[in-house]
């Protein structure tokens, strides 16, 4: 059985905002994230999914520590066993660990720098990182770039020779240089042709065998999460309302909100008539939530209880989460069919 390399516990990000016609008003605070806490088990892929604007992007940047967290904790467990809380480490305590959780970006067209060559970029983490011979720098650039598919002979091009694809693989060749043990894929694959979405994602899963990378997999395509992840964590408005292993999250979800996205998973069979769930009302803002379960506002199933008392995450079995007071009662529409 796995072990766990990392544990979140209640975090939470604020960000200040100010009102643009009060010019003397005092900023105004809103939660990002609300108390989200999920384990992550070594080897694993555990993919985050939710509509634009729930957090997804926040919770892998506060992870990374690209930006602060507000509260909370990110317990990294070292491969000698010993646990370190991630977003305390300060100078060379941060140093010491930070090449062990590294991140690849969404756009690879803005994550590369358009002044370096390939060989500057994939190198720059070693430099950071260690101190090594321009022999033993040179081994490892061509050695990564051989196992994500890069030409070695165009190493010393710049980015904008390249394309969408190839950008993506030497953001992933960064990333896998200083030989991290968790890299966190937010929306990885997003902005490529479909085609070249299978390549990177193939390409993934492969580098995950060979070198025993965990991912955490941020993305809004439930097609690619079905094919990609161990386990899926859904959001909303900032929480987690849904955790469970792929297949029984696919087949059986819990949630109101699971249940209506995937119901727009497109279906590959052209004789099967699905049903899409179509959510009325405006998406809640973040500002001034709703009272209890945030989602009650667009969900067919709610009640007075779901308007004035807020559920829980609590555990339905079998490694399956869902915060709905009726969880285990509904009986909610997955994408398997007869």
């Amino acid at each position: 059985m796995s072990k766990p390399i990392l544990k979140v516990n209640h975090l939470i990000k604020n960000f200040e905002v100010k009102d643009k016609n009060k010019l003397f008003a005092r900023p105004s605070s809103v939660r990002v994230l609300n108390d989200v806490s999920f384990e992550l088990m070594e080897g694993e892929t555990l993919s985050i999914v939710g509509e634009s604007g729930c957090g997804k992007t926040t919770l892998g940047r506060c992870i990374v520590r690209g930006m602060n967290a507000s509260s909370g904790e990110v317990i990294y467990h070292t491969e000698g066993e010993e646990q370190v809380d991630f977003l305390g480490l300060r100078g060379k305590e941060f140093k010491k660990f930070r090449k062990d959780i590294q991140m690849i970006f969404q756009d690879p067209y803005s994550s590369l720098s358009p002044r370096m060559s390939v060989y500057d970029i994939i190198s720059e983490p070693l430099l950071a990182n260690f101190k090594l011979t321009k022999a033993e720098l040179d081994e490892k650039v061509t050695l990564i770039a051989e196992k994500t598919g890069l030409n070695v002979s165009y190493l010393k091009r710049y980015p904008h020779a390249f394309s969408g694809g190839q950008r993506q693989r030497i953001a992933i060749a960064r990333a896998l240089i200083s030989n991290p043990r968790l890299i966190v894929c937010d929306e990885a694959v997003s902005a490529l042709d479909v085609s070249i979405k299978a390549q990177i994602i193939n390409l993934l899963k492969d580098l995950q065998k060979q070198l025993q990378i965990t991912y955490i997999f941020i993305s809004h395509d439930l097609s690619i999460v079905q094919n990609i992840s161990d386990r899926v964590a859904v959001m909303h408005l900032g929480r987690i309302v849904e955790l469970a292993p792929v297949d029984s999250l696919f087949q059986s979800p819990k949630h109101p909100y699971t249940e209506a996205l995937l119901s727009a998973v497109p279906e590959p069979d052209p004789d099967y008539k699905k049903e899409r769930i179509i959510l009325e009302g405006e998406v809640p803002n973040p500002a001034n939530p709703p009272s209890g379960c945030h989602f009650h506002p667009r969900c067919m199933y709610k009640t007075d209880k779901c308007v004035k008392e807020e559920p829980k995450l609590q555990d339905l079995g079998n490694k399956h989460y869902a915060a709905c007071h009726y969880a285990d009662q509904l009986n909610l529409r997955g994408v398997v069919h007869e």
